[in-house]
């Protein structure tokens, strides 16, 4: 006749769950639960408790659900079942984040842009057995750390939901999200907490710490540069448009000596409306006086460079519209 065992666990920091490692239990063996803590004696792939706190003898007297349990009703008399104690009422701790960047779409700029996110949450087993019977056979431990690892990836998915619907309400950019932080916590904390009960876990304080732009993405990098841009020429006061006639202008002058130049310059000057109508007459009288000096074959024949017409040699005045020649 063996001795009656007395059966129990002291608990351990970031432990949630933990299996009595002796499956051979005997009648009258006693069970002592702590506070804070409940026990589920499981067989047959069935759970039975849970037990709440204090010391309870395993006797069919006490707990009438050892019934189905005991193998014989001989005083201590063995059996195989597992007993597991369950910290419960004690949040614990854990981070969640983003470990790859997830595509979503800015609805304000309409590109996918890289996202990194990260925050905190905080849980506690609610239903022992439905905790045990949904994770047992899943997860080599029932540890803070193993948990956060298996609710990682739930997270993340309604997470990147999360954000794409605070985005799409009002059109804000993914580079202005972090003014919208405690709204999407509270958002994926409702729809998180549904997920973790199913586990019978209750979640508690979930945050979101940060939700950024991967920076070292070619996309991220080449939309703060469009957006560094825009701000110049708000700042300055002209238009990209403008900026355009602009570089035509700087082309044209670095080729001067082609007719065909000046006068393409002078077309793309006219994109430009309010730069380029006084400027784009000036290169077409420009233009014409190169068209004239190529017809006449004359190398030191000069031309107005207002109308085109020849010009005398010495004469200082155009003798065909009277604009200064030097």
């Amino acid at each position: 006749m063996g001795a009656i065992e007395t059966i129990q666990w002291d608990g351990a920091p970031g432990v949630v769950a933990w299996r009595y490692p002796n499956v051979e239990l005997r009648h009258m063996s006693q069970l002592v639960v702590k506070e804070a803590q409940e026990a589920v004696l499981v067989k047959d792939g069935e759970f039975y408790g849970p037990v709440g706190p204090g010391r309870h003898p395993l006797e069919t007297k006490n707990l009438p659900f050892l019934t189905r349990l005991a193998s014989s009703r001989a005083s201590n008399a063995a059996y195989a079942a597992e007993v597991w104690f369950v910290q419960k009422s004690i949040p614990l701790n854990a981070k969640w984040g983003t470990p790859d960047p997830v595509l979503v779409e800015d609805c304000k700029y309409r590109i996918a842009i890289p996202v990194r996110a990260y925050g905190s949450y905080g849980f506690a087993v609610e239903d022992s057995c439905r905790f045990l019977a949904r994770l047992l056979g899943r997860l080599p431990a029932f540890t803070e750390k193993t948990l956060g690892a298996h609710f990682k990836g739930v997270i993340i998915t309604r997470a990147k939901d999360a954000i794409a619907s605070v985005m799409s309400e009002d059109g804000t950019s993914i580079l202005n999200i972090g003014t919208r932080l405690n709204e999407i916590s509270a958002e994926l904390g409702k729809t998180l907490s549904a997920d973790f009960a199913d586990y019978g876990v209750s979640l508690r304080l979930f945050m979101v710490n940060s939700i950024s732009a991967d920076e070292s993405d070619p996309s991220v990098a080449q939309l703060r540069k469009a957006l560094a841009k825009k701000a110049e020429m708000d700042i300055i006061g002209y238009s990209y448009a403008q900026e355009r006639s602009f570089d035509a202008l700087q082309t044209a002058a670095g080729n001067e000596g082609a007719a065909g130049s000046v006068m393409g310059a002078g077309i793309g000057i006219g994109l430009g409306a309010g730069v380029a109508a006084p400027i784009g007459a000036a290169m077409a009288g420009a233009g014409a006086a190169m068209a004239g000096a190529a017809a006449t074959g004359a190398p030191g024949a000069k031309f107005c460079i207002n109308c085109g017409a020849a010009l005398p040699p010495g004469a200082k005045f155009c003798p065909g519209c009277g604009a200064k020649t030097v």
